[in-house]
C-alpha cells in the first residue's frame, strides 16, 4: 500500500491498496472477474467503479454524481482472482477510506456488498434466471436478490422499520429522527433506510445509543440502494448491510416486502415518490385489509410541511388515501408506540395467513408498479395524471412524476437529458397541476430538492398549469 495524490495536485488525497474482502465474498469464478474488469465490454466495471467510489466516500456531503468521480478522476477498482480466493485492488482511493494504512471494516464490507451484488444480478439476467415479463417473476427476482445477500432473517418476530424521509433536510428535523431512532431502539425495533445521509442516517443512529442501552447484539442497519442514486447519496457510516438493487422500482418493492412498517420523516421528490408508491399499492382492491403501519412525522417546524403532502394526497387520490397514513407530530416516544401497536397486527396477519415474516408475500403489487420507468423527456410528458383513473393507477404515474424529478435532481442520466434537452414537462388535470406545482415551490423554497450551498436550484421539471405540451 502507498500514499499517492496527498494534497499535492490539489485534489483530495488517495491511497492504492490491495485488500482482502471482508464480509463472506470468497470465490468468483473467472469470467464473473473478466467481466467485472472489462472496461468495454460489459459495462460492468464502470458500474464498479462508480458504486465502489460512493461506498469509499461514505458521509460525503455532495448529491452531485458527477463531482466524485470528478474529484478522483483516477481512481481505479480490479477484482483479482487467486489461488486462495480474492483480492481487490484499489487505485488512487480516497484516503478517508483507511486508517493508519489499513481500511476501515465497515467500508470493507460494503465494498464487497457492491461486488456480491453487481456480480449476482448480472450473472442471473444474463442466464436469463430472472423472468421479468410478469409481476410474480419480478417479484421472485427481489426476493433472490435479497437473499444472495443474505438479508432475509426467519425465526425473527416482525421488528424491521423502514424509515424514508430526504437527505436534504434541517437540522432539526435531522435531530428529530434520531430521537425517533431511539425510541424505536428501545422498543427492539431494527431499522432500514436508504442508506445516505439526513433522514436515512438519524434514525440509524439514534437506534445504535438505544440498542448499546439495552445491551442488545446483532442490531441491523440495512441501507437499500440502486445505482442511479449511491453516487449521490453515499451510504452513511453505520449501514452495516448494504444491498444494491437494479433498479429504483425493484428497491422500492424491497421496502415493502421487508419492512413491517414505515416511518415518513421531511423530505423532497424522493420521499413523495416513495409515498405515493405505497399508497397506490395499498389503495388497490386486492390489499384491502392487509395492514401495513404508516406514519408521517416530523418536529413541530414541519408541521405545515405534513399539512401540504395530507392536502395534495387527499386532492389527487381521495380521503380514502388518509386511512392508511397517521400524522404524528413532534412526539417520538407516541411515533414508537403507534409502530409496536401496528407491527404487532403484522405478526398476527401474517400468523393467521400463514405468510412469512422476512418477506411479505401476500401483498399484491401490480406491474404498473414494479415496471421500470425511464424518465425520458416524451415518459414525462405521456403521463397520464388524471383524476378520472383509478386511484392506484393514478398513484402509478404521479410516482413516476416523481421520479423523473429525482433522476433530473441527482442522477447522472437525467442530468444529462436536461442539459441537452432542458426540462421535463408534466401536464394532467389542471387542479392536480396547480397543487403539484406548489408542492414542489414549497420543495425548493424550504430547500428539499437538492443539498444546500452552491449554485441556486434550477428546476429539472415545468409543470403545465394550463399550458399545452408541445
Amino acid at each position: 500500500m502507498n500514499d499517492t495524490n496527498a494534497g499535492k495536485t490539489g485534489r483530495p488525497a488517495t491511497v492504492s491498496a490491495r485488500i482482502s474482502p471482508a464480509g463472506g465474498l470468497d470465490i468468483l469464478s473467472r469470467n464473473e472477474v473478466a467481466r467485472l474488469r472489462d472496461a468495454s465490454g460489459s459495462g460492468l466495471h464502470a458500474l464498479l467503479r462508480r458504486c465502489a467510489l460512493a461506498v469509499l466516500t461514505s458521509g460525503n456531503m455532495s448529491d452531485d454524481p458527477r463531482s466524485i468521480l470528478e474529484q478522483f478522476p483516477d481512481f481505479d477498482i480490479q477484482v483479482l482472482q487467486q489461488d486462495r480466493g480474492i483480492k481487490i485492488e484499489l487505485t488512487h482511493a480516497p484516503s478517508q477510506a483507511f486508517v493508519d494504512g489499513q481500511i476501515i471494516r465497515g467500508i470493507n464490507e460494503l465494498l464487497v456488498a457492491v461486488v456480491r451484488d453487481i456480480v449476482y444480478v448480472s450473472t442471473q439476467m444474463e442466464q436469463g434466471n430472472f423472468d421479468l415479463d410478469d409481476s410474480v417473476g419480478l417479484t421472485h427476482a427481489v426476493f433472490e436478490i435479497l437473499r444472495n445477500a443474505r438479508i432475509l432473517k426467519p425465526q425473527i418476530d416482525p421488528n424491521l422499520v423502514v424509515c424514508w424521509g430526504g437527505h436534504s433536510i434541517s437540522r432539526d428535523e435531522y435531530e428529530y429522527t434520531k430521537q425517533v431512532g431511539y425510541q424505536l431502539g428501545l422498543r427492539g425495533m431494527d431499522i432500514c433506510t436508504g442508506c445516505g445521509p439526513g433522514a436515512m442516517k438519524g434514525p440509524m443512529k439514534g437506534a445504535t445509543i438505544a440498542h448499546a442501552k439495552q445491551r442488545r447484539r446483532n442490531n441491523r442497519y440495512i441501507g437499500i440502494t440502486e445505482p442511479g442514486i449511491i453516487a449521490a447519496e453515499s451510504p452513511n457510516p453505520i449501514v452495516n448491510h448494504l444491498v444494491i438493487m437494479p433498479d429504483i422500482e425493484k428497491r422500492l418493492e424491497a421496502f415493502v416486502r421487508m419492512g413491517h412498517g414505515i416511518i415518513v420523516f421531511p423530505g423532497g421528490v424522493g420521499t413523495a415518490e416513495e409515498i405515493l408508491y405505497l399508497l397506490g399499492i395499498l389503495l388497490h382492491p386486492d390489499n384491502a385489509g392487509v395492514p401495513f403501519p404508516l406514519i408521517l412525522t416530523g418536529p413541530k417546524q414541519s408541521a405545515a410541511y405534513f399539512e401540504q403532502i395530507d392536502r395534495f394526497l387527499r386532492l389527487t387520490l381521495g380521503d380514502a388515501a388518509a386511512q392508511h397514513y397517521q400524522i404524528i407530530v413532534d412526539d417520538p416516544a407516541a411515533v414508537a408506540r403507534a409502530m409496536v401497536r401496528g407491527i404487532d397486527k403484522v405478526r398476527n396477519y401474517r400468523l393467521d395467513t400463514k405468510d412469512a415474516f422476512f418477506f411479505n408475500w401476500a401483498l399484491n403489487i401490480p406491474y404498473a408498479f414494479q415496471l421500470p420507468f425511464r424518465p425520458t423527456h416524451e415518459a414525462m410528458r405521456s403521463l397520464a395524471i388524471h383524476r378520472d383513473r383509478p386511484r392506484h393507477e393514478l398513484a402509478a404515474d404521479l410516482r413516476r412524476a416523481f421520479s423523473g424529478i429525482v433522476a433530473g435532481n441527482v442522477k447522472e442520466e437525467g442530468l444529462r437529458a436536461i442539459e441537452k434537452f432542458g426540462p421535463f414537462a408534466i401536464d394532467g388535470d389542471a387542479d392536480i397541476m396547480q397543487s403539484l406545482d406548489e408542492l414542489l415551490k414549497a420543495f425548493v423554497v424550504q430547500d428539499r430538492m437538492k443539498l444546500p450551498g452552491g449554485t441556486a436550484y434550477e428546476p429539472c421539471y415545468r409543470v403545465l398549469t394550463g399550458e399545452r405540451v408541445g
